[in-house]
This record gives C-alpha cells, sequence and structure tokens, in this order.
C-alpha cells in the first residue's frame, strides 16, 4: 500500500526529467492532489504502471464508481511521467471554479448534444502523442459492476491507430459516489489495477475490440474488488459492494432501470450535506 507523503508533494522528479513547461498548472494540481491523498491518509495499491506507455499516443479506459476516479486514475501513468488528459462533460469546464482547471490541464470537454467535437479532439490528442483517459460507461455504475460501453472508445483507437490500456479502479465509491452522501473519511483504500494494452488487429472491427475491452475490464474489476483489504463493517455497510459479491448494491438489471429513470428526468438526489457541516464532521472524527 502506497499512501502520500509530503516528501511526494515537493519531489524533483515527479514529472520525469525533462517536463514539459506548458504543463506546469497541471503538474501543480498533480502536487496539490497529493496535498490532499495525504491529508485524508488514502492508501492506494496500484497495479500495471508499466502498461502505460512512456511515449506516444494511449487510450486508459476504466471503469467509473466514484467522482474521484481520475484523480485516483491518474496515480497510475504518474510511475511513467504521463499526464492524462480526461475526457469529461463539458458542463465541469463551464463551473466558476473547476472550469480554469479543467482547461489549463488540457482536458477534453463532452458535450453529449454535439459529441463529434469531442471525439475529433482526443484522435488529435492521441495522435499528438498524449495519453487520453476515458470512462466509457458514460456515467457511473451504481452496480459497481462494468456496464454497457460506448463505441466511442473503440473507434478512437481504430481512428488514431494507438493502444487501449484497460483499468480498473475501486474503493472511491466509499467516499464519493452517485445517489449516496459525500463520506470525507480517512484512510480509505483506494485500488487502481492497468492491464497489457490491446491493440486493433488489422481489418478488427468496432464491435469485436470494444467486447475485448470490456472483457479485459471485467477481469480487472474482479481482481481489485476479490483483493481488496477491507470489508464491510456490517450489514449497514455492505452498500458498496457489488450483489455478486454479497453486497447490497443494486444488480446490473435494476441499475439499468434505474438509469433509464434518471435519464427520462423521473430519477431521485440524494440529499447534500452542506460542505461546511461535512468538513466540520471530518475534523470532529479526527479529535
Amino acid at each position: 500500500m502506497y499512501t502520500a507523503s509530503w516528501r511526494d508533494v515537493v519531489r524533483q522528479g515527479l514529472f520525469g526529467a525533462s517536463p514539459d513547461p506548458r504543463d506546469k498548472p497541471y503538474r501543480s494540481i498533480i502536487r496539490l492532489t497529493l496535498v490532499v491523498f495525504r491529508l485524508f491518509g488514502f492508501r492506494f495499491d496500484v497495479r500495471g504502471s508499466q502498461h502505460v506507455p512512456p511515449t506516444g499516443g494511449a487510450i486508459i479506459c476504466s471503469n467509473h464508481v466514484s467522482y474521484f476516479d481520475f484523480t485516483f486514475l491518474g496515480l497510475g501513468a504518474l510511475p511513467q511521467h504521463r499526464l492524462v488528459r480526461f475526457m469529461a462533460k463539458s458542463a465541469v469546464f463551464g463551473h466558476w471554479f473547476a472550469g480554469p482547471f479543467m482547461r489549463s490541464m488540457k482536458h477534453i470537454p463532452v458535450d453529449r448534444r454535439a459529441g463529434s467535437a469531442a471525439f475529433e479532439a482526443a484522435v488529435k490528442a492521441l495522435k499528438d502523442g498524449e495519453v487520453v483517459g476515458i470512462f466509457p460507461e458514460a456515467t457511473i455504475s451504481t452496480s459497481f459492476t462494468v456496464k454497457e460501453l460506448k463505441a466511442g472508445v473503440a473507434r478512437m483507437a481504430i481512428d488514431s491507430g494507438v493502444p487501449i490500456v484497460p483499468a480498473a479502479v475501486w474503493g472511491g465509491q466509499r467516499v464519493a459516489t452517485r445517489n449516496r452522501k459525500v463520506h470525507l473519511r480517512r484512510g480509505v483504500p483506494v485500488t487502481v489495477v492497468l492491464g497489457e494494452p490491446i491493440t486493433a488487429e488489422p481489418g478488427e472491427k468496432i464491435p469485436a475490440l470494444l467486447a475485448r475491452t470490456r472483457a479485459a475490464m471485467e477481469v480487472l474489476l474482479d481482481e481489485a474488488q476479490r483483493g481488496y483489504p477491507d470489508r464491510p463493517a456490517g450489514e449497514d455497510d455492505r452498500w458498496w459492494q457489488p450483489a455478486h459479491l454479497g453486497g447490497t448494491a443494486p444488480t446490473p438489471v435494476e441499475a439499468a432501470v434505474t438509469d433509464s429513470e434518471r435519464a427520462a428526468g423521473r430519477g431521485t438526489r440524494a440529499p447534500r450535506t452542506p460542505l461546511a457541516r461535512r468538513v466540520t464532521g471530518l475534523v470532529r472524527r479526527r479529535r
């Protein structure tokens, strides 16, 4: 298990010998993120970083269980001194606080009503040698299993000629996920697993490449879930485990129904606790 240290925050060689000066804002944000990881005592188990190519374009394709997955997934590429350009909802880029940070890190906005622009931007970034991070399920999986993948990830790989690095993240849902209140707890283990790159075969069609990618993600997620060091503390704490491992999360079929209702505007949202109250509660727990 790796826990971020204050030494990591200021380490000189964190981004390699000659980092691109244009990425200074991104590097500063990563160092700030390491401060947050240190304060909250996240315990990381990062495996398979060697599968991220040290140079050239690549797609990191991961499952999605928490709002913080992109910060965790970025740790998987850091040992190779790669910065990941994540594809994210365009609404985030318009947010008064998050927007400037997203733009400075050169992440890629996705407008679901006009997805071709995001697709073209991602392919260009890949051809320019960037690593692009994608959550191809499009939304957080409330069943904590791998949902159906959008075909865009396979199309990008074929059009740009770069490999797909399948990945799985696990544990972050215990802090912040859909339909649950944010719980700023300390010492949560987070597992990040990256698999061997998948390269499209000559003439391979999108559905076949997509199926291979999803199968690899399912294997990696199962590995992360079964090897996770924590277990539910009791009956009321089984919500973050998938149903097939004895948890009380919705089954994939139940989650699909809920997702459909939410897309149609009939879903419900979990009540949100004010940020000040959440921070106050965290301070009290630390005493």
